[in-house]
């Protein structure tokens, strides 16, 4: 289960535990940083004069950073307090576009590609005097361009080597694109985290009548690189799974990619049935409202579309008008990117808190302990199922 009380912390900490939002992730920095705060002030009198455990106890593991620029554009890291012997967590958000910069007196939005060099620079700056060094990196830089077609860069492999070289330990990140992009760097930790928990959790929070059987309800994957991710939520509930293809246009290329033709359904009937729509990203929006369409059309009851990272890269103005038209009942993402403030005030929208998972994860691995549990949600949905079914509040 997902209480701390509940593993073996035997081991000693890794080093003295440092957490270093980079410019973009505050927020959920923040809030991780309050859930390890909580949790050590509770179990630190069980270590109170062990010199093992020095800095166990602090009222706050965030570390002074910046990355100022000069009025060129470039930039530099620097750390305004010692790191030296300490067990590192920086996490990054390359998708936050909402940060700004001044270029030559232009005002300049961060890129994916900005907010990875600001990464650097950090990790530069640690200079290796840090004790151990992880990145948490919900959204996987580049993890879009995780293979080669014809004449293409591999980006992701680059950038994970390019970390692995700086000396970084782990990487954490959230249901990647293809976590294969690990054999780039095949000696070094890196682990992709599910998020079907906080969707499942979520979902029962907001809806109070929903039946999880096979006779009421349907995991659905929008594509077949999703099948995977369907399955194992399907198996966890007990439910049916169907999935789409999606038959493209290989002649053209559009927004760099190739258009889609149809969205062809393999699956049992999904006639009456709520429906989950699961995916790692929703980016402009257009293959979950095709899909919503196709399964209305086959006369499903509710939709609802949960992906890790909404990136909603042209606007919600879709999403509301499938909405008002009785297309989708719900839309789940988590925080884990950055949510604009009309994301969160939208009536459809659900949100899915990750901030207490990451926590427990940075928790774990500091204290050197197997986190393989927290990475196989399956018992905890279980757990949130039961109470759902006895009518307690979750």
């Amino acid at each position: 289960m997902l209480h701390r009380t509940e593993r073996t912390l035997e081991n000693i900490p890794v080093g003295a535990l440092g957490l270093i939002p980079v410019a973009g992730c505050e927020e959920l920095g923040s809030k991780v940083n309050d859930y390890l705060v909580k949790w050590r002030k509770e179990s630190a009198i069980e270590h109170k004069d062990d010199i093992a455990f020095s800095g166990y106890e602090k009222d706050t593991y965030i570390i002074n950073t910046k990355v100022p620029r000069f009025g060129s554009g470039e930039a530099k890291g620097i750390i305004n307090e010692s790191v030296r012997g300490k067990d590192l967590y920086l996490m990054v958000d390359v998708c936050n576009y909402s940060i700004t910069y001044s270029l030559s007196g232009n005002l300049n939005h961060m890129s994916p590609d900005d907010h990875f060099q600001n990464l650097k620079r950090i990790i530069a700056a640690i200079g290796g005097k840090g004790r151990r060094i992880n990145v948490i990196m919900p959204f996987l830089y580049e993890s879009r361009q995780h293979k080669r077609n014809g004449r293409e860069s591999l980006d992701c492999a680059l950038a994970l080597q390019e970390l692995a070289r700086m000396g970084v330990d782990n990487i954490l990140t959230f249901d990647a694109h293809d976590p294969r992009v690990q054999n780039a760097i095949p000696l070094n930790g890196f682990e992709t985290v599910p998020s079907s928990y906080q969707f499942i959790k979520g979902l029962l929070r907001k809806e109070k009548d929903l039946k999880i059987d096979s006779e009421h309800m349907m995991i659905i994957s929008p594509d077949e690189g999703g099948t995977n991710r369907a399955i194992y939520l399907a198996n966890v509930l007990g439910l049916d799974m169907g999935m789409f293809y999606k038959r493209r246009d290989y002649t053209k290329i559009v927004n760099g990619r190739n258009p889609i033709v149809a969205h062809e359904f393999l699956g049992s009937s999904v006639e009456g049935k709520d429906v989950i729509i699961i995916d790692d990203m929703i980016s402009s929006g257009d293959s979950i409202i095709e899909v919503a369409t196709e399964l209305k059309r086959r006369k499903a009851n509710r939709i609802f579309a949960a992906a890790t990272f909404g990136l909603f890269t042209n606007g919600m103005e879709k999403f509301d008008k499938a909405y008002e038209e009785g297309l989708i009942n719900g839309i789940l993402t988590t925080n884990l990117i950055y949510q604009t403030p009309e994301l969160l005030s939208k009536p459809y929208y659900i949100n899915c808190d990750m901030s207490k998972y990451i926590a427990l994860l940075i928790d774990t691995l500091n204290h050197d302990g197997s986190i393989s549990t927290l990475l196989n949600p399956s018992e905890r949905i279980q757990h949130v199922l039961q109470k759902y079914r006895n009518g307690e509040e979750i």
